[in-house]
C-alpha cells in the first residue's frame, strides 16, 4: 500500500515513525529515507538502537527556508535512486520517504516519475510519503491519504523548536 501523510499540521513524520516502530516490533525491515534533512535529530539517535530500522539522510542541513541549491538537487536524485533500487529489490518491507512531498513541490523530483514509481512498486513493499503539499499525481497513486490539519500551533506564539519534541 502507498500511504501519504500531508497537510499543514505537525505530526506527519511522527506518524510515519510510529508506523516504523510498529512494523519493526512485528519483525518487519524498515528503511527511512529523510529528504530535505541533513542535520542530527533525536529520532536518528533512537532509530539507531533498533536493529531492523535503517535511516539515511539525503539532504543538506535544511533548505526549507531558502531556495534549493545544485547540491540539494543532487542529494534528492541520489536518495530517490537509492529508494527505487531498494524497493525494486524488495530489501525492506516498509519504506518511508520523509519530506519527499516537499522535495517534489520544490521541483527536485519529477512528480510524474514519482507517481510512475509508486504505481509500479511491488505490492509486498509498504511505502509511506510525508511532507506538506503532496502533488496531485502522488495523491492519485496513494491507497491511504491522511491530511494533518493545523488547528493551533505554539510556533505562532514564537515558541522555538525543542529537542526531543520537534527535532
Amino acid at each position: 500500500m502507498i500511504h501519504v501523510y500531508t497537510g499543514n499540521g505537525k505530526g506527519k513524520t511522527t506518524a510515519a515513525l510510529g508506523l516504523a516502530l510498529r512494523a519493526a516490533g512485528a519483525g518487519l525491515k524498515v528503511f527511512i529515507a529523510q529528504f530535505a534533512k541533513g542535520r542530527s535529530c533525536s529520532e536518528l539517535t533512537a532509530l539507531k538502537k533498533i536493529g531492523n530500522i535503517s535511516c539515511v539522510q539525503f539532504g543538506a542541513a535544511s533548505f526549507i527556508r531558502k531556495a534549493p541549491t545544485r547540491r540539494d538537487r543532487e542529494l534528492a536524485a541520489k536518495g530517490f535512486a537509492c529508494v527505487v533500487g531498494l524497493v525494486r529489490r524488495r530489501q525492506y518491507d516498509v519504506v518511508i520517504l520523509d519530506e519527499l512531498n516537499v522535495v517534489v513541490r520544490l521541483g527536485l523530483i519529477d512528480p510524474g516519475q514519482l507517481a510512475c514509481f509508486l504505481r509500479s512498486a511491488p505490492s509486498a513493499v509498504e511505502i509511506v510519503l510525508t511532507g506538506r503539499g503532496a502533488h496531485p499525481q502522488v495523491l492519485k497513486a496513494a491507497d491511504l491519504i491522511s491530511e494533518i490539519k493545523e488547528v493551533r500551533h505554539y510556533y505562532h506564539r514564537n515558541v522555538k523548536a525543542r529537542k526531543g519534541i520537534e527535532f
